[in-house]
């Protein structure tokens, strides 16, 4: 049995990454022929570098994904924590609301927003395609910060007013370092829904301004190039890269902090009373 379910675990994951390894090698081989390797070569990673078209597709996707996340972080984990502190009946209404652009179809949410932007006069472009990034991305940070606060001891934040800090003090100090590993993965999911996204993008966009869901999709109907596998290639470490280092940066973070906070918690009075404190 052990032999079968590493087996399944094996084909899963073979069958994930072994279009993206496959991607990966021949974005290294000299010849355009995705079917016969001919030799190694940097020549398409030069050749994108050179595509002025592509690189002003991938200043946009960068800049528009980090504004965008940034944004919708800010914004959804100061939604979390006044969600998270309404009352139950309210708190549902309004999770069952966040649901709605998650479970929402890309292609409705993308001519809505359009719709939006054309009656209330607002040109399409840079600025249309930023708000749509932010106003998808907010409940995918939702849904991330949501399950930190619930975790969260909901007296740590009353014991650090009680002992003279100030709200945002007592937000900045005990309540932000332990829903960060929610916030850093909303922030990451944002970030990766923006580089990824293309129904919406395509429906909220103006001339002159594209990311590169959009060019690379113009750009495949005239067949696949191998520059776009050098893209792909590149982007696809990026992110690994990028998670890579935040997962350890935030495991060395709890393992610092924990014995630090057990600590403090019983010499202060961040621990709720027990009966025999009573």
């Amino acid at each position: 049995m052990r032999f079968l379910r590493r087996s399944y675990v094996f084909l899963v994951f073979l069958f994930l990454y072994a279009p993206i390894i496959i991607l990966i090698v021949y974005s290294f081989n000299a010849s355009k022929s995705r079917g016969h390797w001919t030799g190694f070569t940097l020549q398409w990673y030069r050749e994108l570098f050179k595509d002025r078209q592509i690189m002003n597709s991938l200043y946009n996707t960068i800049a528009i994904a980090l504004l965008a996340s940034l944004i919708a972080t800010i914004v959804g984990t100061a939604a979390s924590i006044g969600i998270f502190n309404m009352k139950r009946v309210k708190r549902e209404i309004m999770l069952n609301i966040n649901y709605i652009p998650v479970l929402n179809p890309d292609i409705v949410t993308g001519i809505s927003l359009m719709l939006l932007f054309s009656s209330i006069k607002l040109p399409l472009g840079f600025t249309s395609l930023l708000l749509a990034h932010v106003t998808f991305n907010i409940p995918y940070v939702v849904l991330s910060v949501m399950p930190k606060l619930k975790q969260m001891n909901k007296h740590l934040y009353e014991a650090a007013l009680d002992l003279g800090a100030t709200p945002f003090y007592a937000f900045k100090k005990v309540i932000l370092p332990e829903i960060m590993p929610g916030v850093i993965t909303g922030f990451l999911l944002a970030l990766t829904l923006s580089f990824d996204d293309f129904v919406i993008s395509f429906f909220t966009t103006g001339n002159g301004v594209s990311n590169l869901s959009i060019t690379v999709e113009s750009l495949a109907r005239r067949g696949i190039s191998p520059k776009l596998n050098a893209l792909s290639t590149i982007m696809f470490v990026s992110v690994l890269l990028l998670l890579i280092i935040v997962n350890i940066r935030t495991s060395k973070d709890e393992n610092e902090r924990r014995p630090k906070n057990e600590k403090s918690y019983q010499g202060n009075v961040f621990v709720s009373p027990s009966s025999h404190d009573i």
